[in-house]
């Protein structure tokens, strides 16, 4: 969130807003850029940038523009949720590819919004939002219905109670529907989310375990909505959870025989 003149933000805070002046439309920005989307005088995100291109948070180009460095990425790879969760996850995800060669993704929980820690799409796959690093409210896709379904009570009725953004006709936006959809997930093991984002396309997801039983991330085939039954789709993306989880050491998945992520589908 941005400071505004009122509140005088600490070091830190000026530093998270020069790195959340950064976005996927902008990867790379000047130093007046970077002072300008951040809110801070030109000195100051001068002093602030001159020291994370020095430890390598920030990368400077040839034309003088910035963009975030490696160290920033080395540091995130350090999240609960990093390679561990997705190095478990990747064969059984290229598994699941192979099955269509569209949209596979793995993501978990971050408030009311889904993270996106892995994505494999084919050269001819559905065009998606989505991105590696990539954030999509809850209520709208079908790993956040996954998530949120299974997520503590309180963080269910913290986003019940916020408003839910409509991004297209079909996209959940009551309180009354989220709640329907969420206890359907829970009695079906997985969801269906068709054109909640985008028209053309439709998911289905299923939770991830984790060692202690609970669900720390769910896993997503995005596809052409058209002519397409979900419920084709489900065995295989269900396979492949139940595969992660029993890598996860899931007790609810140690009794699955076999290489499960070498599965037909």
């Amino acid at each position: 969130m941005r400071h505004n003149a009122e509140v005088s933000p600490s070091v830190a805070g000026r530093v998270l807003d020069v790195l959340d002046a950064f976005s996927p439309d902008r990867p790379v920005l000047t130093l007046s850029e970077l002072a300008r989307r951040a809110g801070l005088p030109l000195s100051t995100t001068h002093r602030l940038v001159r020291e994370l291109t020095a430890r390598g948070a920030l990368e400077r180009d040839d034309d003088g523009g910035y963009r975030v460095g490696l160290w920033l990425w080395e540091v995130a790879s350090l999240a609960p949720h990093g390679p561990g969760l997705r190095e478990s996850a990747l064969p059984f995800l290229e598994d699941l590819y192979e099955a269509t060669h569209q949209n596979v993704q793995l993501a978990v929980l971050d408030a009311a919004e889904v993270v996106y820690l892995e994505r494999i799409s084919g050269r001819h796959a559905i065009r998606i939002q989505s991105r590696v690093g990539g954030r999509l409210p809850v209520h709208a896709t079908g790993v956040g219905l996954v998530l949120l379904a299974y997520a503590p009570a309180a963080v269910q009725e913290q986003v019940l109670a916020a408003p839910l953004k409509r991004y297209s006709a079909k996209t959940i936006s009551s309180a009354a529907r989220l709640r329907r959809e969420l206890a359907e997930v829970r009695r079906n093991g997985y969801a269906i989310s068709d054109g909640q984002i985008e028209l053309d396309a439709l998911s289905v997801a299923a939770p991830v375990y984790g060692g202690d039983d609970t669900v720390t991330a769910a896993i997503s085939i995005v596809v052409p909505a058209e002519g397409t039954d979900p419920r084709t789709l489900v065995p295989a993306v269900r396979a492949a959870a139940r595969g992660i989880s029993r890598v996860l050491g899931a007790p609810r998945a140690a009794h699955v025989p076999g290489d499960v992520h070498r599965e037909t589908f």
